[in-house]
């Protein structure tokens, strides 16, 4: 979907971002993270041109974004950033109108979509799409952000650093609603970010980046295993790294035949949740339990500590 060939930026004679290469594959989220000047921000908006390469290409589908002016290209991939950057004056309709209406679409179609967007961001219409974004709160505003992202129906959405300023609970949700809509749009994310526990979360792949440079692009629990480098494996948490890893597996995907007395849990459950329930409780298993009530399996505390380990 999205290849990044030897990119690079140069500022005189500073190099921001140093010769990069990865792909991201379709219907997939890849987040990037490094410490402040690692050049993450900058690789992500060179991939929609708000900052011009100094050398190498970014291609979308096979073709070489070059071959287009910028703000052509732009109009056809959402763009998200910290603190939502809504029109004030602007009401929450017309915030997310922005780019169908510079794409010449009819006034009933922007319409549906608005409400459409509105809907799925479980923001009834009636009460929101004529607010103004000062009316709304901090969660609120982002999921409007994001909803006039995806106004124009693009397969490529990139997100520096959306949900930085939101709180622990409201981030939680905003991490949630994209794991929601990328699902059900079928969308291409990369994402920027700074936290590592967002990265595992969110991330199909992760590109870990220092200095401009890329050091490691790969999945979660390769990155935590299987570090390229002291400074990915400083990055992705060796003090933690084993709670990391039960991060990254589901009840679901973890359970054993059987059944037990154990409490109930859900099979969309982290084996760190399952395994932290199981410690509250002073229990030894636990019932892998779905919406409908039927029992998928069971868990045991044994099973659970052996998938924290490499």
């Amino acid at each position: 979907m999205i290849t990044v060939e030897n990119l690079s930026k140069r500022y005189g004679n500073t190099t921001v971002v140093d010769g990069v290469s990865l792909t991201v594959e379709r219907n997939s989220i890849t987040a990037i993270v490094g410490t402040s000047g690692s050049g993450k921000s900058t690789l992500l908006r060179m991939i929609n041109r708000l900052v011009e390469p100094s050398s190498g290409r970014v291609l979308i589908d096979g073709r070489d974004t070059r071959d287009e002016p910028a703000y052509l290209l732009r109009r056809h991939i959402g763009y998200v950033i910290q603190g939502n950057g809504l029109f004030p004056h602007r009401t929450v309709a017309e915030n997310i109108a922005t780019v169908p209406r510079l794409l010449g679409w009819e006034a009933r179609r922007i319409e549906a979509r608005v409400a459409e967007l509105l809907e799925v961001f479980a923001l009834d219409p009636a009460s929101y799409a004529h607010a103004l974004p000062h009316q709304l709160s901090g969660g609120q505003q982002q999921r409007v952000g994001v909803a006039r992202a995806l106004a124009a129906e693009p397969m490529v959405l990139l997100m520096d650093e959306p949900f930085g300023a939101l709180d622990p609970i409201i981030r939680a949700k905003a991490q949630d609603d994209l794991l929601d809509i990328q699902r059900r749009f079928g969308m291409t994310v990369v994402l920027v970010t700074h936290d590592m526990d967002e990265a595992f979360r969110l991330g199909t792949q992760v590109a870990v980046m220092s200095g401009g440079r890329l050091l490691q692009y790969d999945r979660p629990a390769v990155l935590l295993t299987q570090p390229a480098d002291p400074f990915v494996a400083r990055m992705t948490g060796l003090a933690d790294r084993a709670m990391r890893l039960l991060s990254l597996v589901t009840a679901g995907e973890a359970a054993l035949p059987g059944t037990c007395d154990g409490p109930a849990v859900p099979p969309t459950a982290t084996l760190r949740e399952v395994l932290s329930e199981l410690l509250w409780r002073g229990a030894d298993s636990a019932r892998v339990v779905d919406a409908e009530g039927r029992v998928r399996g069971q868990l045991t505390v044994g099973a659970i500590l052996a998938r924290g380990r490499p």
